[in-house]
């Protein structure tokens, strides 16, 4: 009885430090799920039909992407700005199937929103952009995923993008070049490029729009906290091109279309005035 009591409290622990809601939150790794395309049995249209735990991506109404229109924008003026705390260490640079991602191995460090902290796991890029400004969409978006390890949080995860559009090439994405092109059409393979610096992926701290929507991939988990970057930042048309040749699905795109916004709010973020 002794032993049954200490492996049912043992048992109990192991939910509490693991919510359920933290393990349905991990982005789909195997991409061969689904698709991008229009039309397709597995496009974004029948996502949510797909498994069950994807119904969200059908039926939620808090989907991200969404545009972010001035009509539907307001302006929040903050004394402090977006407090990130990066640093960098080992990461592994995969081919998911759809997309590359870079995932930090040990502690890259953390962005603290509303007092909790989001500890970063990975970043990806997506083109074009999936979410738009006053319907213009840009060349590429990348993501940088954050979880808490906060049980009594809503919000378990936190994304913070960066938009691009074609001019200059983009300095992080530089130091990554020769790795992508090892990946090629390398389907589930993975490169150690080392050390990566997450304080060398540059964005606003101080303008940025922020609401709460999903992931943008099943299974479609709500309640994220969506950071978006107000500068758009400058990436080749090399780079982009490479990003969507590394990957095996042959597709032009891989952005989730837009999504409604119910009426969600939504907040630009700029620094407080100075009387």
């Amino acid at each position: 009885m002794v032993i049954d009591s200490i492996i049912g409290w043992l048992l109990l622990l192991l939910v509490v430090l693991h919510p359920i809601s933290v393990v349905k939150a991990q982005e789909v790794e195997d991409e061969r799920e689904f698709d991008y395309a229009r039309g397709s049995e597995k496009g974004p249209e029948k996502w949510g039909t797909l498994h069950k735990e994807w119904s969200l991506c059908n039926k939620g109404k808090m989907q991200s992407p969404i545009d972010l229109s001035n009509s539907r924008v307001d302006i929040v003026q903050k004394s402090n700005k977006l407090s990130r705390n990066y640093k960098p260490t080992t990461a592994i640079l995969i081919n998911r199937g759809h997309d590359i991602a870079v995932h930090w191995e040990g502690n890259a460090g953390s962005i603290d929103i509303n007092g909790t902290s989001y500890s970063l796991q990975q970043a990806h890029w997506h083109s074009p952009s999936e979410h738009t400004i006053n319907g213009r969409r840009y060349s590429l978006e990348l993501h940088m995923v954050h979880k808490t390890t906060d049980p009594t949080s809503k919000h378990q995860i936190a994304v913070i993008a960066v938009l691009y559009k074609i001019g200059k090439p983009n300095p992080f994405l530089s130091k990554l070049v020769s790795n992508i092109t090892s990946l090629v059409k390398q389907e589930n393979e993975h490169r150690h490029p080392g050390v990566i610096d997450p304080r060398e992926i540059h964005m606003s701290c101080r303008r940025y729009y922020s609401y709460i929507g999903s992931l943008t991939v099943p299974p479609c988990t709500q309640n994220v906290i969506w950071t978006i970057s107000k500068k758009v930042r400058s990436v080749s048309l090399d780079q982009v091109k490479l990003l969507r040749k590394a990957v095996h699905d042959h597709a032009h795109k891989n952005s989730r279309p837009l999504q409604r916004d119910h009426l969600r709010d939504i907040q630009l973020i700029v620094p407080k005035k100075r009387n």
